[in-house]
């Protein structure tokens, strides 16, 4: 007798629900629950493999990685983990990105960037991050707009970033204002750099996937369940209801659709009469194609 796949999904469901509400939340389990939405074969014995990666190439650094030969400073440390990190996991093992990368929905899921050595700029910093962590360095995500690298150090005193996505190369000051300006033409915050949330970077990747979809109407079943994980995770953008419904309706699911743009109805009605009024508009026509 064959397993239900729809008791599987729902009872990875749950383990994500549970996981995002740790105290700690484990990011690399979140980031491997996520991707088994999209791989039904990614199993517990799968996702059991992908953490053995991390670890095994955790062990390939060094206890504590030496400062290069007449270092001085007191970022010297945090230099020498990130040249560590970036002569294993950028030289030796070939992490890297490139442009083409963006288009590819594997590159937005973690057990997939680890057996291609290739993804976009979040994954690999969670890449950087876990097999960092592992190893015992001070090592944090670092959610620039527009583009994730990875901090090692103090985040809130000497530390240095490093671009997972360009084989983990050093980024100077201006480098970090650089690729802020390009995404948002904005300056460069103190904010920007501080740790990034495992949830906040859980979200980032489902907009990327969501994003990846939108492009492609043909993938709006990943737009779905990229929308649903996202409505599990403890914090989410009110809005991400009203792109559900709107999923389901352009799917064919007229009924929920229109039942979860009234409740969204009901909850915009405190805060903008005039919208609520629209989205109820919506789900009158949404009940209306049932006919």
């Amino acid at each position: 007798m064959h397993p239900d796949p729809d008791s599987g999904r729902a009872a990875r469901r749950r383990q994500f629900a549970e996981a995002a509400r740790e105290e700690r939340p484990d990011l690399t389990l979140l980031c491997l629950l996520l991707a088994a939405e999209a791989d039904p074969e990614l199993d517990e014995h799968g996702i059991d493999a992908a953490q053995v990666e991390l670890d095994r190439l955790a062990g390939l650094l060094p206890f504590r990685p030496a400062p290069a030969h007449g270092a001085a400073g007191t970022d010297s440390g945090a230099r020498a983990w990130a040249r560590s990190v970036a002569g294993l996991l950028g030289t030796r093992c070939g992490f890297h990105g490139l442009p083409a990368d963006y288009q590819r929905l594997e590159s937005s899921l973690l057990h997939e960037v680890l057996r291609r050595r290739r993804g976009l700029p979040i994954l690999l910093s969670v890449v950087w991050t876990e097999v960092a962590r592992r190893a015992g360095a001070p090592v944090y995500g670092v959610a620039l707009p527009g583009h994730y690298v990875v901090g090692f150090g103090d985040p809130y005193g000497a530390h240095v970033l490093v671009d997972p996505f360009d084989g983990g190369r050093i980024l100077t000051d201006e480098d970090a204002r650089v690729l802020v300006a390009g995404a948002t033409g904005e300056p460069l915050t103190p904010q920007m750099l501080a740790p990034a949330d495992p949830l906040e970077t859980v979200l980032r990747i489902l907009n990327n996937i969501r994003a990846w979809a939108t492009a492609r109407p043909e993938r709006s079943d990943v737009r779905l369940w990229a929308v649903e994980l996202s409505l599990l995770l403890p914090s989410h953008p009110a809005r991400l209801r009203h792109e559900h419904a709107k999923v389901l309706v352009e799917r064919g699911d007229f009924l929920r659709g229109a039942a979860e743009l009234e409740e969204y109805a009901t909850v915009l009605a405190a805060v903008d009469p005039g919208a609520a009024e629209t989205v109820r508009q919506q789900a009158a026509a949404a009940r209306a194609m049932l006919n």
